[in-house]
This record gives C-alpha cells, sequence and structure tokens, in this order.
C-alpha cells in the first residue's frame, strides 16, 4: 500500500461497520415512523410536532460541537473515542426505548413528555456518534482505507434500514396484536437491546491509529481551523440540503402509502403489505449500490461521482409527482433505480469528511477530528429537524387529518412532499459539492507530508 500504510482487517472494518447499524435501529425508525407515530398514535397534531423538531435543535447546536470538543480533549488507554462506545451505549438505548413509552397522560402532558424523551435521545444520540463517527477519522491514516471502512459503515448501515424497512410494520402489528403503540412499544425494547450489544462490539474490535501532532490545546483556534477550511464548509452546507431531502421524503413515505396509494396494511407478499415490500426492495437495492463505491471510486474522483449521483436521485424523486396511485410496481421500479444510484453517497461523503479532517490538519498544523465530525453531523441533524418540521408544518397547511379520508388539496400535497420537495433539495446538495475541492491528487500529497510530520 503506498506510504506504507498497512491495511485493516476485515474483522476491524465490520467491527467498525456494526455501530451504524446500533445508530440505523433508531435512526431509521426516527427517519421513517416517527411522525406518523406522533401524530397518528400518540396523538399529537403535525403542526406541533413539527415545531418541536425545530425548536429542540437549539439544544444540538450547542451540544454537537461541545461533545466534539470534548472528545478531540480526551485521552484514557483506550483512545479518545473509543470510550464513548463504551459508556454511552445503555444511556442511548433506555433514551430511545422512552420516546416510544406511550405513557397515558393528557394532550398538553403528551407534548412535554415528546420534548424531553427526544431532547434526551438527542443529547445520548450526540454522546455516542460524534465519537463513534470522528474514529473514522482515525482508524487508518489512508483515505484509501477510510473508504474501505465508510463502505463496511454503510453497508452495514443500510442493512439496519434494510430491516427497518421491512420488519417493523410487521413486527409491530405481530408484537402488538392489532394495537400499535404496543407494538412499537415492544419493537424498540428488541432495537435497544441491540444497539447497546452492537456499539460495544465495535469498541472491542476497532483501533485508533491517528494521533494529532500540535502545540496546545486552543479551542479558539480549533474552531477558526475548521471554519478556515474549505471543503468542509462544502460540506456542511450540502449535509443541510441532503438530510432535508431525506427527512421530508421520509416523514411523507408512510402518509403517502395510506392515504394516496392507499395502502391499507394488507399483505401482499406473506405478511408484508405495499409500504413494507415498497422500501424493503428499495433498501436491498440500495446496497447493492454501496458495494460498488469501492470500484467507482478506482474511477472516478469522490467529488464529480457524488455531484452525478445525486442528481439522478432526484430525477427518479419527481418522477413521483407524475406516477398514478395504481401505479405500484411502476413506483417499485422507480424507486429502486433511486436507491441504487445513490447507494454509494453515504460511504462517499463520510469518506470525504475524514478527507477534510487531514486537510485541517495538513493546513493549520491541528487537527480536530472529532469538531469537524460533530459540526458535521449537525448539519445532518440541523437538516432532518428542518426537513421533519417542514414535513409537518405542510401537513397542517394543505389540511391533513389523522385517519380521515383526505381532501383533494391534502393529497396534492403528500404527493408533492413526497417528489417534488426532496427532488430540489438534492439538487441543492449537488450544487454545494461543487465546491468541494479536493481532489486525489490532493489527498495524496498531504497523506504523505503528514505521515513525515508524524514520523518527526
Amino acid at each position: 500500500m503506498a506510504n506504507n500504510i498497512e491495511p485493516l482487517g476485515f474483522r476491524e472494518k465490520l467491527g467498525y461497520g456494526l455501530g451504524d447499524t446500533a445508530s440505523n435501529f433508531f435512526f431509521q425508525v426516527f427517519n421513517i415512523f416517527l411522525l406518523y407515530y406522533y401524530t397518528d398514535i400518540f396523538g399529537l397534531s403535525a403542526a406541533a410536532v413539527g415545531t418541536m423538531f425545530l425548536v429542540t435543535k437549539i439544544v444540538d447546536a450547542v451540544s454537537d460541537p461541545i461533545m466534539g470538543l470534548i472528545a478531540d480533549r480526551t485521552n484514557s488507554r483506550w483512545g479518545k473515542f473509543r470510550p464513548y462506545l463504551l459508556w454511552a451505549a445503555i444511556p442511548y438505548g433506555v433514551c430511545g426505548y422512552a420516546m416510544f413509552a406511550n405513557p397515558d397522560l393528557s394532550d398538553s402532558s403528551k407534548l412535554v413528555y415528546a420534548y424531553v424523551t427526544y431532547t434526551l435521545m438527542m443529547l445520548a444520540y450526540t454522546a455516542i456518534n460524534v465519537p463513534y463517527s470522528a474514529l473514522m477519522g482515525v482508524i487508518s491514516p489512508s483515505s484509501t482505507e477510510r473508504t474501505k471502512v465508510a463502505s463496511y459503515r454503510f453497508i452495514c448501515a443500510f442493512a439496519a434500514a434494510w430491516l427497518i424497512g421491512t420488519f417493523v410494520t410487521p413486527l409491530k402489528n405481530l408484537l402488538g396484536g392489532g394495537d400499535e403503540a404496543l407494538g412499537f412499544q415492544l419493537t424498540m425494547v428488541i432495537f435497544a437491546v441491540l444497539s447497546v450489544v452492537l456499539f460495544w462490539i465495535t469498541f472491542a474490535t476497532t483501533k485508533e491509529r491517528v494521533a494529532p501532532v500540535q502545540e496546545k490545546a486552543d479551542i479558539r483556534l480549533d474552531i477558526q481551523a475548521m471554519l478556515g477550511n474549505g471543503p468542509w464548509i462544502a460540506l456542511f452546507i450540502a449535509a443541510l440540503f441532503t438530510l432535508m431531502n431525506a427527512a421530508v421524503r421520509n416523514g411523507s413515505l408512510l402518509y403517502y402509502f395510506k392515504y394516496y396509494v392507499g395502502d391499507d396494511g394488507a399483505p401482499i407478499f406473506l405478511i408484508f403489505d405495499r409500504t413494507a415490500v415498497f422500501m424493503s426492495l428499495g433498501l436491498m437495492v440500495m446496497i447493492g449500490g454501496i458495494a460498488l463505491t469501492k470500484t467507482l471510486c478506482d474511477f472516478f474522483e469522490k467529488r464529480s461521482l457524488l455531484i452525478v449521483l445525486t442528481i439522478l436521485n432526484a430525477v427518479s424523486m419527481a418522477a413521483f409527482y407524475i406516477t398514478p396511485p395504481d401505479e405500484y410496481w411502476l413506483m417499485v421500479f422507480i424507486n429502486c433505480i433511486g436507491t441504487f444510484v445513490i447507494g454509494p453517497t453515504p460511504a462517499l461523503v463520510w469518506a470525504m469528511y475524514a478527507d477534510t479532517a487531514d486537510y485541517g490538519e495538513w493546513k493549520t498544523g491541528r487537527r480536530t477530528t472529532a469538531l469537524v465530525f460533530s459540526s458535521l453531523q449537525f448539519a445532518q441533524k440541523m437538516g432532518l429537524a428542518v426537513g421533519a418540521g417542514l414535513a409537518g408544518v405542510m401537513l397542517g397547511y394543505f389540511g391533513f387529518v389523522a385517519n380521515e379520508v383526505q381532501t383533494e388539496e391534502s393529497l396534492a400535497g403528500i404527493r408533492f412532499m413526497f417528489s417534488v420537495i426532496p427532488a430540489m433539495l438534492a439538487l441543492a446538495g449537488a450544487a454545494a459539492i461543487f465546491f468541494y475541492r479536493i481532489n486525489s491528487e490532493t489527498i495524496r500529497r498531504f497523506e504523505r507530508e503528514l505521515q513525515e510530520r508524524h514520523a518527526v
């Protein structure tokens, strides 16, 4: 390997990837089912939920960069980032379950409960996922190796997403015996236990290999170095638009199938209804796309790949605006095309995040891995919150009423939210990536020079 960097073994790459499986047991449930759970099961208004998603990001605006600064300054016998996978796993699991505990409360108390449990879960998510994400930046000094790790990470992540999309609906129906609230409670107990165990496996199977070389800790200089990192800024803006796209589309998915397509929950294949089959096949195809990441990176620059694949995915999403509600298998086909082309992009993005940490150290002499990842993770969480909040507000604006026959205006709004708006946000994200100016030649140069500095 170039620069005499030892390649990572299968055990470590898979062990790291399982950490994102743990994350996605909650993340994908929130992304796909949370708005629906709050409106159609817990009994909150769509506008109130949308507002909550936005208001609670005030906490993340503070907690994410603070966690990044704390992690960068952590020194233990296990490293800077790995200890948090051990310490924060149980609080993460408990908080995730608490969101779906469905206590018997008044309407106003339910909203308070939602605010408190959602905020606590986001804090727990920050405490474990900022260090987990930053770990990829120090698991190897090689950008090529980190791209491989990112591929493993997102194969594991979307394997979890496939399990969520395929089995949550039938599992909560089976466990709840017709009681959706109880079904969600019991399902989340299973996911909570699995998440804790998987994070501990990641802790046990990984190592930190890149140590910063800098004179002293200085928060002001760390932030100044990060804000002067042009590629980081491009990724920050792209993350906002990309996750807004995902949140609006996934947040409207259940409404699209329940009210526009007319999915009544009846199985069309074994125990799986139309919504579950749609998500399951799309995510299976996406995993195939992720598996091509390394091969594509051998022939194309990450930046160019990301732009082209994002634009193709935007076209596939926009096509749903003109797809009739009775053309279910056409919907499945279009969705599979879109998910296949978008498959490599998460691994590309996270490998690029790690490259910006190297780039920042190369330019300034200060390595702020966790701060870089925490700030980008905040951008993602903000994008998700704004997107989910936008979905909730738009549902209210279009006159949506839960569990009722929808008006033509409401149905048109749901269709617009599922197609045109995500496509526009995806294109905005692709435009931001245009300003990311790290190429393979630059990577080879800073890898060589950083290795020389670290050796000295």
